[in-house]
């Protein structure tokens, strides 16, 4: 296939332009500094601007664009920013790629589209949006992507959970404190913590832009959720390390503000069930398989 990254520089994105072109794949990366490799096309979403030719010939289109979400303390303006980051360049690809006739798009999403509220409840591809603004994100970035399936383009919208990696995202974060021993749970402990090893995360894309039969929302989350006790616990035995500690509910909230709510203290206990439908095999199905393939690779 002829595949076009939006993203590609982040670590899901750099991870699967690795793989589409190990497995054969013409791949096309939308860059937003000056294009300089033959692979690259610059483009400014917050001005619509993309170049017609970048989507030429295109099978598929996936974007992985977005700020990351813990990266900084949530106020107005960057509250403001995770939303720009996301929705308008959905708006610009979705309506690129009904434009240009691809066959599919794949688009990012968040499994906390089901908000944190769902205690031990499942939540499916079915279940419905939950409150706050992590879900209302979700849902809206979402929606920017339905100009594209609109127009006939199989549209795949990637609910995707913590992606477990040794050297990004939150675990590479998290990391460090485990290695020193200094890991525990967060909380009561008792919240969920959806998650998804980097293979499989990678896995799954190109899994769905190879089986027409997915289309829609499509949970990225491992087979076996977990909660956060149970999660420190795995990372402890895969580092060799005690998980003695606590870190109060309070404490959470006044380091890291309202992202201590909604990214930290709660979340959904997501199943992958259009995947499982659809005949996937995770290569990751339990977290601490998960966990002591990132390990590994440290």
């Amino acid at each position: 296939m002829k595949v076009v990254v939006a993203g590609s520089s982040g670590l899901i994105g750099t991870a699967l332009v690795a793989a589409l072109r190990r497995d054969g794949h013409e791949v096309t990366r939308l860059v937003r500094r000056p294009a300089n490799a033959r692979d690259e096309f610059r483009w400014d979403p917050a001005r619509a601007d993309l170049d017609e030719r970048a989507l030429r010939g295109t099978d598929a289109v996936v974007n992985l664009c977005g700020a990351g979400i813990g990266r900084r303390r949530w106020n107005g303006s960057y509250k403001q920013e995770l939303r720009d980051s996301r929705i308008v360049p959905t708006d610009v690809l979705a309506s690129a790629a009904a434009a240009a006739g691809v066959q599919t798009l794949v688009n990012a999403s968040g499994v906390h589209y089901y908000g944190g509220d769902s205690g031990d409840r499942i939540m499916t591809e079915n279940s419905p949006a939950g409150t706050g603004f992590l879900a209302g994100l979700c849902r809206d970035w979402e929606a920017a992507a339905q100009p594209a399936a609109a127009a006939g383009v199989r549209t795949i919208l990637l609910r995707s959970a913590l992606v477990l990696a040794r050297h990004g995202g939150m675990l590479g974060m998290l990391y460090p404190l485990y290695f020193l021993g200094l890991g525990g749970r967060l909380g009561s402990g008792r919240q969920y913590v959806p998650w998804i090893s980097l293979d499989d995360e990678v896995g799954a894309i190109l899994f769905a832009l190879a089986d027409d039969s997915l289309s829609g929302p499509v949970n990225m989350v491992g087979p076996a959720p977990v909660t956060n006790a149970e999660f420190t616990r795995a990372m402890g035995r895969a580092l060799h390390r005690p998980t003695p500690l606590m870190v109060p509910a309070f404490a959470l909230r006044m380091t890291v503000g309202e992202f201590a709510e909604e990214g930290i203290l709660h979340g959904p206990r997501a199943i992958p069930t259009a995947l499982e439908d659809a005949g996937y095999s995770f290569q990751h199905p339990t977290i601490g398989a998960a966990l002591a393939a990132t390990v590994a690779r440290s």
